[in-house]
């Protein structure tokens, strides 16, 4: 091949940029997901934790040593073994330290490491001080014992443990979150004792199910004293799929009339919780709540006192709408994906994590045991050369001083191997004395008996899990605690309506003829004497309940809604309804009307057209309103009129020419919206003069009074007879006088 054609390399590959940016984040993918996020089965530690751990161990930092500075760990852990940020490796430290985060803390902190109100409030990491604690020892006491593989660090320099030999399944112990590329891991806390339990069950009994599993862990252990309110039956099939929720929720007791929450559910803040309901209180969506309080202190880590306005506050409802509506109940996620023995994530059911934490635990204390055997047998093979030096041992000296190579001739002459060579001449004067002779053979039959055993428990998988079983049940004595979340059937909270909330107080409406509206409290209100914005005056009011729904109507026929009690005070001038709603251009409020979901409306039109329809009809969450009344061009909506659901009652209309008619009131339908029928007649040629001007019903007790300036004309049940008619007729013609009507009025 010749220099022309011969392929120059300049140093770098040229690969499509797709294939290189698969490749990229394939291989950061897999990173994060074994080497960051998610916890290895075996010792349940994410690679930060595990190294902090054994950073810590490597400097003497046990649970008998004197505490050093964080800062010095987290050196270590940076500069010798997890090359990233400071911060994030301190915050890893710290969580293992914080007692109302993990169930079990594995490292014991001086100083401030942060608060269950504020996790984050931890001192830096030069303030701070830390050492292990006892339970670590589960994690790191066999780690000297051929019990783990080594790697090289990042740079090559040193050698850290690829995981460490847990004797106690230590990932439900304290459970671990991770979020990895494409996967995620929540696995929740748990009781040791328990979990012990069900390793012993499972050890005994291969094939035993989740189920029979879920009889000895019989949910998660949260660091807190809250209850674990989800359902038996829901925490076996979270057990089983290795997928679920938990739900948590505060405890409380009463002190009298006081409300004191004692305990919050895992990770809730304490300062939270109260802001949330002191946010309900100043909205008003807390009548029953007079006061809050934060009374914890050292003694009471948590007391929260609520204050009932009076003694007759249901104490569950209020809690429960709490429960509902703040964290004082809270759902946790669940999913138990991690890595296994075979180093793949998976999401695992309770008895795949056991079962594979077991086979490691078998590994392990097989590596143990093997791993002091070899030990054992190279102290007998060291000693038996020993002996033979002690019986020859003026033939051993004289060799030592006559020979140059004295290692090759004791070697040739007594048949010893090199080690044994070794090992005699590196024996001291003061060992040859003649008593040493009983000890060798004391240390010999020691270790003989203590071979036999290991060869025995590593040949026979009967005593090897025996050995396991008393091991694990040891731990569980030593390091064991009583349950703290207690496992209590409850149906989740429900948030109480808001009705429910505000007392039912009688208001008075008012609706201002530019659509500003108010409500006052009490039903004896002079609508008409309250002050109004210039130029603006009253249009209509309803007296209802403070609990109860207020409809308006609109121009257009469409009606809008809202709560009583949400409206402004009548102490000014109120707020707009176009703040509240959005009606259409030009659209303007012409009616409004409240009452219960089935209390009965005539709702009617200028035009004289109307129909009966239920309130609840009228109510829609909709701000652009729903179509209720339909309108001809020129039609305008009246005021709604109640029916009394008395029997005999009659409805009444008249129009602007003093026209009155009364028919009873089953002679009109009932429909849902629409435009309804006819209620009077106006003539043809009347209809661009005369309109309706108002509707009413009037039940037989009730007596009927026309308005027609300031005058006020009052007709009984009886006198409306001359105008009653069948509907859609003319009426009767009002007396002289009486004939421009204004409004009419039910007393």
């Amino acid at each position: 091949m010749t220099d022309s054609v011969r392929p120059v390399f300049h140093g770098f590959e040229q690969i499509p940029l797709r294939e290189y940016a698969e490749r990229a984040y394939l291989d950061y993918s897999m990173y994060v997901v074994l080497d960051r996020a998610l916890p290895f089965v075996g010792d349940g530690l994410k690679p930060v934790q595990r190294r902090i751990v054994y950073a810590m161990s490597e400097l003497g930092l046990n649970a008998a040593a004197k505490p050093k500075k964080s800062a010095r760990t987290v050196g270590d852990v940076i500069g010798k073994y997890h090359p990233h940020g400071d911060s994030a490796c301190y915050e890893a430290m710290v969580l293992m330290a914080q007692p109302f985060s993990y169930r079990y803390p594995l490292i014991d902190g001086q100083g401030n490491f942060g608060s269950s109100d504020d996790p984050k409030s931890f001192a830096a990491m030069r303030y701070t001080e830390s050492r292990l604690t006892p339970i670590a020892e589960v994690l790191l006491g066999e780690l000297a014992h051929g019990t783990v593989d080594w790697t090289a660090n990042f740079d090559g320099t040193l050698e850290e443990p690829a995981w460490l030999p847990a004797r106690v399944p230590h990932l439900l112990l304290n459970g671990t979150t991770g979020i990895a590329v494409g996967m995620a891991t929540d696995v929740p806390p748990h009781n040791l004792n328990e979990v012990v339990s069900a390793c012993v069950r499972l050890l005994d009994d291969p094939d035993a199910s989740v189920r029979d599993l879920c009889e000895h862990v019989r949910g998660p252990d949260y660091p807190t004293t809250a209850e674990i309110i989800t359902p038996a039956a829901d925490l076996i099939a979270l057990y089983e799929t290795g997928n679920g929720a938990i739900r948590a929720r505060a405890t409380w007791i009463r002190e009298g009339q006081n409300i004191v929450v004692t305990a919050l559910p895992h990770q809730v803040s304490p300062s939270k919780v109260i802001e949330q309901i002191a946010a309900q209180m100043r909205a008003k969506k807390l009548p029953w709540l007079e006061d809050i309080r934060d009374e914890s202190d050292h003694a009471n880590p948590t007391r929260i006192v609520l204050v009932p306005r009076s003694s007759r506050v249901d104490a569950e409802q209020l809690m429960g709408h709490l429960f509902a509506t703040t964290d004082l109940e809270r759902s946790y996620r669940a999913n138990f994906n991690v890595i296994g023995l075979d180093g793949r994530p998976q999401v695992k059911n309770l008895k795949m994590l056991l079962a594979e934490w077991l086979q490691f635990r078998a590994d392990t204390v097989t590596r143990r045991l093997q791993h002091r055997l070899d030990k054992v047998e190279r102290r007998l093979h060291l000693l038996e050369g020993l002996l033979v030096a002690f019986l020859n041992l003026d033939e051993v000296i004289r060799i030592i001083r006559t020979e140059d190579e004295p290692k090759p001739a004791l070697i040739a002459r007594f048949g010893l191997s090199e080690d044994q060579a070794e090992y005699i001449l590196e024996t001291r004067l003061r060992q040859l004395a003649r008593l040493e002779e009983m000890k060798i053979r004391g240390e010999q039959d020691e270790l003989a008996a203590e071979r036999e055993r290991l060869i025995g428990i590593l040949g026979s998988k009967a005593k090897l899990k025996k050995l396991i079983k008393d091991e694990l049940l040891a731990d569980a004595k030593k390091y064991g605690d009583a349950r703290r979340s207690p496992l209590v059937a409850r149906e989740a909270a429900q948030a109480l309506a808001e009705t429910d909330l505000v007392p039912s107080e009688p208001v008075t409406v008012v609706l201002s003829a530019k659509g500003w509206v108010r409500a006052a409290k009490g039903h004896d209100v002079d609508a008409a004497s309250l002050s109004y914005r210039e130029g603006d005056q009253l249009l209509a009011a309803v007296r209802g309940r403070s609990t109860q729904a207020v409809a308006f109507l609109d121009s257009a026929g469409r009606s809008y809604s809202t709560v009583a009690h949400s409206l402004p005070s009548a102490r000014g001038n109120g707020e707009p309804l176009t703040g509240r709603f959005s009606p259409a251009a030009g659209a303007s409020f012409q009616a409004l009307a409240t009452g219960d979901a089935d209390t009965r409306l005539v709702l009617a039109s200028s035009q004289g057209y109307g129909f009966v329809t239920r309130f609840e009809n009228l109510v829609g969450r909709q701000k652009a309103g729903k179509a209720m009344l339909s309108l001809s061009p020129g039609a305008g909506v009246l005021q709604p009129a109640p029916l009394t659901g008395q029997d005999g009652e009659r409805i009444v209309a008249v129009t602007s020419a003093g026209h009155l008619l009364a028919f009873p009131v089953a002679e009109l339908p009932e429909l849902d919206r629409g435009k309804g029928n006819k209620i009077i007649e106006i003539p043809k040629a009347k209809r661009g003069t005369e309109r309706v001007v108002a509707v009413a019903v009037v039940a037989p007790s009730a007596t009927l009074q026309v308005r027609s300036g300031a005058r006020t004309m009052s007709l009984s049940y009886r006198e409306l007879e001359p105008y009653l008619g069948a509907r859609g007729s003319r009426g009767g013609l009002l007396p002289r006088g009486w004939q421009k009507v204004e409004a009419l009025h039910v007393e």
